[in-house]
Parts: structure tokens; C-alpha cells; sequence
């Protein structure tokens, strides 16, 4: 990508400090898979008996890659593993070659790393349609295998981004039965966004002990209400995925554990909110809240309506409280609405009642919050007792300038 981006106004003041997990280790090194001298690849080595989860985008062109991780995810953790992560091409799009590419990667890191290759996971993010160069991934796994640090994980964060401004870490830490158990995670996400799941790379690592099937069912769950109800820009990528390890080199069994559980989907939300944040050109992050609809369902529905309309990002973009714009994508989700019982909130400010402009609405209050780095737009369709909140980040001209030249 031509230039570099500027850092995101919305970005934290730092990386995190993230533990050591027992029973994981990392390395990182430039490959150069697109870009000369930019550090592009990731290895993770995870020891014998890790458990593996993953929850995966839904999209009908998914990549080779994630394909192969949807095959693998399950298989009893009777060995190590390895994840290795390239950015700058997704291997999308690229047909048998593709397949040719996981495979031939997934047999040299078995090799180099002393697992089996149904136990390598492999993802790939950057552009699609073009041949991963398999070749320079594979050149450079011997100095990744030599090169295992436990405390790798934040290199590890960087060499994943794309069109990031920053990478994304979290953690957690958790008692069970007065020990204690470490989460800690990172993601890359920017653009693209719009899960169904996912439009991000996201791995997570804990030392806890777990039974798989558990570990996924945590995973699946946390991701409905995380991951899945973010938005960038209503696109669904091809290519990405999320991955939790769970080693168990602590010894403390979390299986059916509800607070090892709350832990995971507070990490998930945490580094969720960093994506949105980091959306490419976003200078706003905004919670949209829809409630007092007949479903669950059809209350993310109006509320995902809400956070991709073009028309009410740019509007947040601008600072300007167009209620309007909110009652249009409204209308226009598919999803039950009575427009003469819907209310609408821009922070606190009482925009709409009972389908009309609020005998008490001040426009100079509704201006006021938009003017924040936070917005919240909250509507009750009047119509039963059903919630549901989303997230997203307005929609500046910084994102068709990233996206124009994306490919440069």
C-alpha cells in the first residue's frame, strides 16, 4: 500500500503489557510475502495436548486457508501445534494454487516445528486474488522455529497488521479454585469489517486446561456478541479468522468454569472495540443500541442497518444529529418498525418520540454530542422487549483514500 497511514485518533496510548502464556511461544520475521524489509510472518508453537477453537468468516468465497483451519479445528490435541499467520496476501481467490500453498506451508512447518499437519493452522490476510509466494514463507520457518520467544506475543501483533494503525492486544486474568489461569490475545482489523464471522485474524492463548468442545462453545458464544455485532464497513472478508488455544500447562481445569468463561468474552470485547476503533479513516467510535423489538434477531438487524449506512456514518462524520437518517435505515432493514411508536436518543438527548421530532429536542445539545470522540444513538421501536447493541466508527474520506490505493 502506497504511503503510510496515520495513526488512528482513536487508538490507545499503548500496547499493553501482555504476560507469558505457559505452553505457547512466538516468532516473528519479514518475509517479504508483499513488501521488502516489513516483518510478515508469525509462528506460534503451542505444546502437546493444546486445545483448539476457532470460529471462522461465513463467506461463500472464503479462503484456502480458512477452509483448511475449519477441517482441523476439533481434532483431538494429542500432539503440539503450530498457528502461522503471513500479512500482506490473503491467499483468496486462487483457486488450486491456493490449496497447493496450505498445503505445501502446512507440511514444511510439521516438519520444522515436529508436529503433524493437520495440527499447523495457517491464516493469511493482504490482497486477494494473487499467489501466495509459499516459497519465501517456507525459506524462512527454520529461523522462526530458532527464534521461539515466550514473551513474542506482542512482535507477534505487529507482523499480522495490514492497513492497522496499531496492533491490538488484551488480557485477562481469572481465579479458579484460588489459582490463577492468564488470557491474554491480539487481532488485526481495520477494514473489511463486518463479521459473519470474522473479518479480522484474532488468536488467543490461555494456560488454563480445558476440554475442547467447551473451549469452542465459549468461543462461539463470545463471538455472537463481540466480534459479530462490530462493523466497519458492512464488507465480510473472505479470508479471516479466529483461533483460541488453550494449552493447559497450568493445570487448572476450567471446563464448565462460568467466570474463565466471562473472562474470554471480556478479552473479546475488549480487543473487538480496538478493530472498531482502528477502522480505516474512523475518527468517531459509536454504540448503537436498538431496543423494544419483538426479537433478538430483529433488533440486530435494525441495529447493524443502522451502523452501515453510509449515509448515517458521514453524517456522524460531520458532527451533525440527522435523526432523519437513523429513521431511514430503519425503514429500511427488512425488520418489523412502526414508525409512529419509534424514539430516538442521540446520547442523552431525547431526539424522536412516538414517531416525531421530540416536543423537548435542542438541536444545539444533539450538535453537542456529536461533537465527542464517542457517540451513542439508541432507538426503541415500541414493539416488544428484545435488545441488541452493535458498534461501528463513522465513514470519513480517509477510508476511500486508504482503499484506492490499497493494491499500490
Amino acid at each position: 500500500m502506497a504511503g503510510k497511514i496515520a495513526l488512528s485518533p482513536l487508538a490507545p496510548e499503548r500496547f499493553p503489557d501482555l504476560p507469558v502464556v505457559d505452553g505457547v511461544t512466538f516468532a516473528t520475521v519479514a518475509a517479504g510475502v508483499r513488501y521488502a524489509g516489513r516483518t510478515d510472518l508469525m509462528l506460534a508453537k503451542l505444546v502437546p495436548g493444546t486445545a483448539i477453537a476457532g470460529v471462522f468468516t461465513r463467506s461463500s468465497t472464503r479462503s484456502a486457508p480458512v477452509l483448511d483451519c475449519q477441517n482441523k479445528v476439533g481434532l483431538e490435541p494429542y500432539s503440539g501445534a503450530a498457528i502461522l499467520v503471513n500479512s500482506g496476501n490473503a491467499n483468496a481467490f486462487t483457486g488450486k494454487h491456493g490449496v497447493e500453498s496450505v498445503a505445501a506451508i502446512a507440511e514444511a512447518v510439521a516438519t520444522t516445528c515436529g508436529v503433524p499437519p493437520e495440527r499447523v493452522f495457517t491464516s493469511s490476510t493482504g490482497v486477494i486474488g494473487e499467489p501466495l509466494p509459499h516459497d519465501r514463507v517456507i525459506a524462512k520457518l527454520a529461523e522462526l522455529d530458532a527464534a521461539q520467544d515466550a514473551g513474542g506475543i506482542a512482535d507477534a501483533a505487529r507482523a499480522i497488521m495490514t492497513t492497522d494503525t496499531y496492533p491490538k492486544g488484551a488480557v485477562q486474568t481469572v481465579e479458579v479454585g484460588g489459582q490463577t489461569v492468564t488470557i491474554a490475545g491480539i487481532a488485526k482489523g481495520s477494514g473489511m469489517i463486518a463479521p459473519d464471522m470474522a473479518t479480522m485474524l484474532v488468536y488467543i492463548f490461555t494456560d488454563a486446561k480445558i476440554a475442547q468442545d467447551n473451549l469452542q462453545a465459549i468461543v462461539s458464544s463470545a463471538a455472537d456478541y463481540t466480534f459479530n455485532c462490530i462493523t466497519v464497513d458492512s464488507d465480510t472478508s473472505t479470508s479471516d479468522s479466529l483461533l483460541m488455544a488453550a494449552t493447559g500447562a497450568s493445570g487448572v481445569d476450567v471446563t464448565g468454569d462460568s467466570t474463565f468463561a466471562d473472562a474470554v468474552h471480556t478479552l473479546m470485547q475488549d480487543l473487538a472495540f480496538q478493530v472498531v476503533r482502528d477502522g480505516e479513516g474512523a475518527t468517531k467510535f459509536v454504540e448503537i443500541t436498538v431496543s423494544g423489538a419483538d426479537t433478538a434477531v430483529n433488533a440486530k438487524i435494525h441495529a447493524m442497518a443502522i451502523a452501515n449506512s453510509p449515509l448515517v456514518k458521514t453524517a456522524i462524520a460531520g458532527q451533525d444529529p440527522n435523526w432523519g437518517r437513523v429513521v431511514m435505515a430503519i425503514g429500511k432493514s427488512g425488520a418489523p418498525a412502526d414508525r409512529d411508536l419509534l424514539s430516538i436518543r442521540f446520547g442523552d438527548v431525547v431526539v424522536a418520540e412516538n414517531g416525531w421530532v421530540s416536543p423537548s429536542y435542542s438541536e444545539a445539545d444533539a450538535a453537542a454530542h456529536m461533537k465527542g470522540e464517542e457517540i451513542n444513538i439508541s432507538v426503541d421501536l415500541g414493539l416488544g422487549e428484545a435488545v441488541a447493541t452493535v458498534w461501528t466508527c463513522d465513514l470519513t474520506h480517509a477510508y476511500i483514500d486508504i482503499n484506492a490505493d490499497y493494491r499500490s
